[in-house]
């Protein structure tokens, strides 16, 4: 994991988002693209209650929305800018050979779930808040990428945590399904101090040797593995 997209919104939430992507880059060294999604006023309309303005007061929505616009790219911007400087993360372009952490701020001046995808299928881990954004992204934002971009996500909770890499929990439900998730994740669950698979099954059927198997292949690690019998589970 080289690349890192970080969503920032120009909000409250960018310093716990920062943050928890600091904790997935620290152990890699990985590369911040800390991204800006600029919602055009026309689209954070879609989302703005505008049910009860008619005429002018359209407009004046309309106008504010883009102000708006402006507002949150800039406290983004900044907002990056800051946790940089406070985080000792040199800015710019990743250079050759770099050692250490970098980061960048990039503007994207559209919210369209497919062009944000894109950006998301062309780095390794992408970072972003789990709470619907006040800066008129979709409501949908998160979910699209996780199921679209074909990248990993790290959805960033209330608060950011101090270190990914003390326990990771790798929730299994066979090998078909999980081996491409444990494939990419295999940079992070390799620095981590104790990794736990675990299934829940009616029955062993061999779960716990193909988790140790694939752990070892994939990651060249031998993790805790837990399978969980609960006999009256309803499972297919």
């Amino acid at each position: 994991m080289n690349t890192i997209l970080t969503f920032v919104g120009g909000g409250e939430r960018d310093e716990v988002i920062l943050r928890t992507a600091l904790a997935a880059a620290i152990p890699l060294s990985a590369h911040l693209d800390c991204l800006h999604a600029r919602v055009p006023s026309t689209m954070a309309a879609r989302y703005a209650n505008l049910d009860f303005a008619t005429g002018e007061a359209v407009g004046r929505v309309i106008n504010q929305l883009g102000a708006d616009a402006q507002t949150y790219a800039d406290l983004a911007a900044k907002n990056v800018r800051t946790f940089c400087a406070s985080a000792g993360i040199e800015m710019g372009d990743v250079p050759d050979g770099a050692q250490g952490l970098t980061a960048k701020f990039f503007e994207e001046p559209s919210n369209e779930l497919e062009c944000l995808s894109q950006h998301a299928a062309k780095r390794d881990l992408v970072v972003m808040g789990r709470a619907r954004q006040k800066q008129g992204l979709a409501p949908d934002t998160l979910e699209h990428i996780v199921r679209n971009s074909g990248r990993p996500v790290l959805a960033a909770g209330k608060t950011a945590p101090q270190t990914l890499t003390e326990t990771v929990l790798v929730c299994w439900k066979d090998a078909g399904s999980t081996t491409a998730v444990v494939k990419d994740a295999a940079p992070l669950l390799a620095t981590a101090k104790r990794v736990i698979f675990l299934c829940v099954t009616k029955r062993d059927g061999g779960r716990a040797a193909e988790m140790t198997t694939t752990a070892r292949e994939l990651v060249g690690i031998d993790p805790h593995d837990h399978v969980l019998h609960l006999p009256h589970l309803l499972l297919p």
